[in-house]
């Protein structure tokens, strides 16, 4: 799968709402709001990614799938456990 994002572009400013409890705390505990959030939204679109490739391939999972309990694999034989 290819990166997710260009690590080496910019930084821009943002504006977020954040619960202030929350915000107090995370920066009581010394965490980096910037990298927590970069970290957080690689992850979160990772995950979309995975499933807009599940969603685009399930026609294809399928179909081999199938032919997989019908047929088995080639390798079937060359197994030794």
């Amino acid at each position: 799968m290819s990166p997710v994002y260009d690590i080496e572009a910019s930084k821009r400013a943002a504006n977020l709402s954040v619960n202030g409890d929350l915000l107090d705390k995370a920066r009581e505990h010394g965490i980096n709001l910037s990298a927590t959030l970069e970290q957080a939204l690689v992850e979160a679109l990772n995950a979309a990614r995975r499933e807009q490739w599940l969603t685009e391939n399930r026609k294809a999972i399928g179909a081999y799938n199938e032919h997989v309990e019908a047929i088995g694999v080639f390798s079937d034989g060359q197994r030794n456990f």
